[in-house]
C-alpha cells in the first residue's frame, strides 16, 4: 500500500528537523543532516540551506512494515503557503508539528483550517519537550480548546485510549465495560475515527534529540489508510511542476489505477505521451517503468496539465486554492536583457508557482507579479539570478485590489463594423462577498444558437474583467445573459467576444462601482500591559475587532483589519512585545475598502484610455462602423430590450 503524509508546521517548530530523523531511521538517508549545518536532506536548494527555511515542497520516500511512503516536507513561512496548500492536496494524512515551548502559532492555525477543509486526518507531535519553558500539558490543552476536543493525546496507555473510545460511542462502551474492548478493536476504532476526522491525536518527542520520532510515527502508520483506487481506469491529480535543464517534470498523486511508460493521456482534443516515470527522494530519482494507485512519482512527455488539474479518466475539477497572494510588485530588470525573453522565464516560473500570476502590460512594456509577500520577492531576485544568469529588483510591493456593483443594471454590447455582426444583453446583479463571477443563461434558443450562447458564457470566464475605478478585475457579480443576435452570413470568430466585452463595460457605466480591498482575519495575544497599545493600533489601521479576552497575565484580541494597513505590523508588534506576543493572519476575502477615494486618486486609471476596453458600441450603416457611446447604446440596439 502506498500512503502519502505531510509535515506541516508553523516556521521554526523543527518540521526539517522532524523529517531528517525519520527519514534516517527509516534508512531512506545515511547521514542526518540540519537546518542550521544547511545539509538537510529535504532542504537541497541553494536558497533553502543559505536562509534556514523551506521554500520548496519535496518529497521523501521510504519502506516502513510492507507499505511505501511518501513524505512531504511543506514550507512553514506564510510567503511560501500556496506551495504547502498545493501539497495537501495529495495527502493521506498529516503530521503538524507545535513547539512545546510556543504552542499554536500563527501559520499553525492556517494549516488546520486548510487540513480540515480538505478532509485530511491530522496528528500533532508536539516537539521540543526538551527545551527550557516546554509545559506539554499546556499545549495539549490548548490544541484542544482552540482546535478540537476530540484530541487525544496518547503517552501508550492502552487503558486510557479504550476510555476515551467507549465515552464517545455507545457500542465501544458495552464492550469496554464486558471485556471485550481488545486492544486490536481498539486500534481499529480509533483508526475509523481519525480517518473521518472525529478524532486527533498528539504525542510528544524531541525531534533534534531523535526523542519519540519512530514511536509517534508506527502510531500514524498504524491509523493512516490510502484512499486510492486500485481497479479503476488511472487518473491523478497534478500538485507541483519543476524543470530539470530543458525538460518539464510533472508531479502527480495517482489517485486510481496505474500508468506506465508510453501511455498516452489525453486532455481535451489532445494528448500527450508518458516518456519517463520518476521516483523522487529529495532531489535523487529513479526511473521505473510503472506506478500504482496512491504513489507519488514525476514525469516527462506532458505539457498541457497545470498544477491542481485531475488527469485521466472524466473526473471533477479541483477546488480552487484558499491562499491567493493580495499583493503586486512591478519587475525591475537591471541589464540589456531583452522583456519578451524574461517574460518567458517569468512564465516558466509562474507554471511552477501558479499564484504568481504574471501580467505583461503591452502599452508600458512592464512586467508585474502577484506575491504572498516581500521575503517571497527576495527569493524571486536569487533565483532569477542563481538559476536564469538575470539580475532583476522589484518596485515597492502595491495591494491587489478589486472591483464590484451595488446595483443591478442591465449591460448592452453591440458589434457591427462591417461584415461582422454580434449583439449581447447581460444582467449584472451584485453577488455576496467572496462569490466571484457567476453565470446564468436565460436567453431563448429562438434569439440565439446555443453554441452562441455557451460562447457569451466563455468569453465571461476566459479572462478577469477591468473596473471602472482602478482598472483592477471586477468580482462577486452574477451575470445572466438575457438575449442575443446573430448574423447568418456575418458573424465570425470573435464577433461575441467584443459584444460581450462591451456589454459588460456598457453595464458598469450604468452601475454603482465600489473598490474592493484585502483584509486579514487577525489574532494577536500579549501581556495585559499591552492591551491600549493593541486596540489603539488597530482602531489606527482601520480595523475592528471583538470583545478582548483577558487571561491572568495576558490579553487575546481577534478582529479583521485591511491587509494595506496591516502587512507591515508584525515587526512593529515583535517590537514592542519583545519578541513575546503572538499575531496570527489569515486572509479574510475582499470587503469594500477603507480608503476608496484615496486609492482611486492614486492609481489614476483612465478608463476611456483603456486599450482593452471600450463601452462604445459599434453599428453599420451604408457599409461603415460608427461608434454610439454607452449613453445612447441602449436606445440603439436590435433585439427589443428586456427589462
Amino acid at each position: 500500500m502506498y500512503k502519502t503524509i505531510g509535515v506541516l508546521a508553523h516556521v521554526d517548530a523543527g518540521k526539517t528537523t522532524f523529517c531528517e530523523q525519520l527519514l534516517y531511521e527509516m534508512s531512506s538517508i545515511k547521514k542526518r543532516g540540519r537546518v542550521d549545518h544547511k545539509d538537510a536532506f529535504l532542504d537541497h536548494h541553494d536558497i533553502e540551506r543559505a536562509r534556514g527555511i523551506t521554500i520548496f515542497a519535496e518529497q521523501g520516500r521510504f519502506e516502513f512494515k510492507g507499505d511505501t511512503y511518501t513524505l512531504i516536507d511543506t514550507p512553514g513561512h506564510v510567503d511560501f503557503s500556496p506551495e504547502m496548500e498545493r501539497a495537501i492536496r495529495v495527502m493521506d494524512a498529516a503530521i503538524i508539528i507545535v513547539s512545546a515551548v510556543d504552542g499554536i502559532e500563527g501559520h499553525t492555525e492556517t494549516v488546520w483550517r486548510l487540513l480540515r477543509d480538505n478532509n485530511v486526518p491530522i496528528f500533532f507531535f508536539i516537539n521540543k519537550n526538551d527545551r527550557e519553558g516546554a509545559i506539554v500539558e499546556a499545549v495539549v490543552q490548548q490544541l484542544q480548546k482552540e482546535f478540537s476536543s476530540e484530541l487525544i493525546h496518547f503517552d501508550h496507555d492502552m487503558d486510557l485510549m479504550k476510555e476515551w473510545l467507549a465515552e464517545r460511542d455507545e457500542p465501544i462502551m458495552k464492550q469496554y465495560f464486558d471485556g471485550t474492548l481488545t486492544d486490536e478493536l481498539s486500534w481499529r476504532y480509533l483508526a475509523e475515527k481519525v480517518l473521518n476526522n472525529e478524532a486527533f491525536l498528539s504525542m510528544t518527542g524531541s525531534a533534534l534529540k531523535n526523542v519519540g520520532v519512530v514511536e509517534f510515527f508506527e502510531v500514524v502508520a498504524q491509523l493512516t489508510v490510502s484512499k486510492a483506487k486500485m481497479n479503476e481506469p488511472f487518473r491523478g491529480i497534478v500538485f507541483k511542476i519543476r524543470h530539470d535543464e530543458h525538460h518539464r517534470l510533472t508531479f502527480i498523486k495517482a489517485l486510481a489505477g496505474s500508468l506506465h511508460v508510453r501511455q498516452e493521456l489525453s486532455f481535451g482534443e489532445t494528448s500527450e505521451k508518458v516518456t519517463e516515470i520518476r521516483l523522487y527522494n529529495g532531489q535523487q530519482f529513479t526511473s521505473v517503468q510503472q506506478v500504482e494507485a496512491g504513489d507519488v512519482f514525476a514525469v516527462k512527455g506532458l505539457s498541457q496539465p497545470s498544477i491542481g488539474e485531475m488527469i485521466g479518466q472524466q473526473f471533477p475539477t479541483a477546488n480552487p486554492y484558499e491562499l491567493i497572494p493580495t499583493l503586486q510588485a512591478k519587475v525591475i530588470v537591471n541589464g540589456t536583457i531583452p522583456m519578451k525573453e524574461v517574460t518567458r522565464i517569468f512564465r516558466l516560473l509562474e507554471s511552477e508557482e501558479p499564484s504568481l500570476k504574471v501580467v505583461w502590460r503591452e502599452q508600458f512594456q512592464e512586467i508585474s507579479v502577484h506575491v504572498m509577500g516581500v521575503i517571497q520577492l527576495e527569493v524571486l531576485v536569487e533565483i532569477m539570478r542563481e538559476r536564469f544568469g538575470i539580475e532583476v529588483s522589484f518596485g515597492k510591493p502595491q495591494i491587489l485590489y478589486m472591483e464590484t456593483i451595488r446595483n443591478a443594471v442591465i449591460g448592452y454590447g453591440h458589434f457591427e463594423p462591417l461584415k461582422h455582426y454580434a449583439e449581447v444583453h447581460l444582467k449584472m446583479e451584485p453577488n455576496e462577498r467572496g462569490k466571484g463571477i457567476t453565470f446564468n443563461n436565460a436567453c431563448h434558443t429562438d434569439n440565439l444558437l446555443v453554441g452562441h450562447q455557451r460562447l457569451i458564457e466563455k468569453h465571461l470566464f476566459e479572462r478577469k474583467h477591468h473596473g471602472l475605478l482602478t482598472g483592477f478585475p471586477i468580482t462577486d457579480i452574477h451575470f445572466t445573459l438575457l438575449t442575443g443576435r446573430a448574423h447568418v452570413e456575418h458573424t465570425s470568430g470573435g464577433d461575441f467576444r467584443e459584444a460581450s466585452f462591451r456589454a459588460i463595460r456598457q453595464g458598469l457605466e450604468q452601475a454603482e462601482n465600489i473598490v474592493l480591498e484585502p483584509y486579514y482575519k487577525f489574532k494577536m495575544k500579549a501581556n495585559l500591559e499591552h492591551i491600549g497599545r493593541m486596540m489603539s493600533d488597530i482602531q489606527q489601521a482601520s480595523g475592528t475587532f471583538d470583545a478582548p479576552i483577558l487571561h491572568e497575565e495576558s490579553v487575546t484580541i481577534v478582529g479583521r483589519v485591511p491587509v494595506s494597513t496591516f502587512m507591515d505590523y508584525t515587526t512593529q508588534f515583535a517590537s514592542y512585545t519583545n519578541g513575546k506576543g503572538m499575531l496570527s493572519l489569515q486572509f479574510d476575502q475582499y470587503d469594500v475598502c477603507h480608503n476608496m477615494e484615496q486609492v482611486i486618486l492614486e492609481i489614476n486609471y483612465q478608463k476611456d484610455a483603456d486599450p482593452d476596453y471600450s463601452s462604445s458600441s459599434i453599428f453599420c450603416a451604408k457599409g461603415k462602423g460608427y461608434s454610439v457611446s454607452w449613453q445612447d447604446a441602449k436606445a440603439a440596439m436590435h433585439c427589443p430590450v428586456v427589462e
